[in-house]
């Protein structure tokens, strides 16, 4: 078997294949006499037909995750495996994937169903077959009629379609995005990401989907890696990652979250009882693997719109802290207000503006916050 030839696929009746997996897959630099690791040991099992995100802040390695799946770079260490068969070593365009930039790379002397076809015309595809997919394409991400504009005479979104359209139409079993709604405005931007989920619907194909967007991965991916200083953080579904943070990196950069600590007043039956401040009751549910004692700190998340706000202390079937409000900014469909508890800790408490238009409480007051303690998730104790 020579390097550019895919492996044989891996005979394993019991699991099924998929579309995509990492196997220690490490990634190291070197520049200016220092070795930098980019992705360290990471294990990833991608299925078919997911909608699969890559989270994570500048420089967390989520890009060189992905061109490492496309190809473009070789690991340092770890295999690649795509559909059962191990493509490490083999170069990108021996590889059943597309990839789709941030900058989409259009010819723009080629109109619209020129630049899609372009790949199928390469490939010596008959020209019936090419009219036949090309107009199939265009049809899943609504350019049908646009066929003969320039791409200088389409919108952002547009042109992003386009670039879609000229990647899927080659029907690649995997099309990876590289942030590609970075350069589009706000609006746009949350339009086309509705956009991306119906046509990876559509069409079937497993979608890798890199970003540092949190609104963009909550909102079309079917599960997220949360990548931080080379390695995945949390592995999980949308809901799973924003309800129950595993790290206290992830509760902080997933949305908005709240980070309380307290001395443990009791534990045992799977909760603890925090005491925070010289009045402040918490009470969280402990997850298996988190090891919780009296007299010990615990630390623990809580969010913004789970948090209720009032003038009374609440009753002990709820968790109450004590503070003062610092400032109420209205958001139109919310009110958000920055509190500081009786321990010191600052707060973030969202409230929807559903049955007044008047704050329930104002700059300087002393408020009791509440929530549900199931709202309460332990992430272990501080650093």
């Amino acid at each position: 078997m020579t390097e550019t030839q895919p492996a044989p696929a891996r005979d394993d009746p019991g699991r099924a294949v998929p579309a995509i997996e990492l196997a220690g897959v490490e990634k190291a630099y070197h520049a200016y006499g220092e070795t930098v690791a980019a992705v360290r040991g990471v294990d990833l099992a991608i299925a078919q037909g997911e909608f699969f995100s890559l989270l994570g802040p500048s420089g967390c390695g989520k890009t060189t995750t992905m061109r490492v799946v496309a190809g473009f770079e070789e690991p340092t260490a770890g295999r690649v495996h795509l559909h059962g068969q191990d493509v490490t070593g083999v170069p990108p365009n021996r590889r059943d994937v597309n990839m789709v930039f941030q900058s989409y790379a259009l010819f723009p002397h080629m109109n619209v169903f020129e630049n899609v076809a372009f790949g199928l015309r390469r490939r010596g595809v008959p020209k019936a077959e090419i009219a036949k997919r090309a107009g199939e394409m265009l049809d899943i991400v609504d350019l049908a009629g646009r066929e003969r504009r320039r791409p200088a005479e389409l919108s952002g979104g547009q042109q992003q379609r386009v670039a879609l359209a000229r990647a899927l139409v080659n029907r690649p079993r995997a099309l990876l995005l590289d942030e590609p709604l970075g350069a589009l405005d706000l609006k746009l931007r949350q339009a086309m990401q509705v956009e991306l989920k119906r046509i990876q619907r559509e069409v079937g194909i497993t979608f890798v989907y890199v970003t540092h967007d949190q609104g963009e991965a909550l909102t079309m991916s079917d599960r997220i890696a949360v990548m931080n200083d080379g390695l995945i953080e949390q592995l999980g579904t949308p809901r799973e990652i924003y309800e129950h943070p595993a790290t206290r990196f992830v509760a902080g950069f997933i949305g908005t979250s709240n980070l309380l600590g307290g001395e443990v007043a009791e534990a045992g039956g799977g909760s603890a009882v925090l005491l925070h401040g010289p009045d402040g009751r918490i009470e969280v549910p402990v997850r298996d693997g988190v090891r919780v004692a009296a007299g010990e700190r615990l630390e623990l998340t809580v969010r913004p719109e789970k948090i209720g706000i009032g003038l009374d202390k609440p009753g002990d079937d709820v968790c109450g802290v004590r503070g003062t409000v610092t400032e109420v900014v209205y958001l139109g469909t919310s009110t958000n207000y920055n509190i500081t508890t009786s321990a010191g800790a600052d707060v973030v408490v969202f409230l929807q503006n559903a049955t007044s238009a008047d704050d329930i409480a104002v700059r300087g007051d002393d408020v009791w916050l509440s929530w549900d303690p199931r709202h309460s998730y332990a992430i272990g104790a501080p650093q």
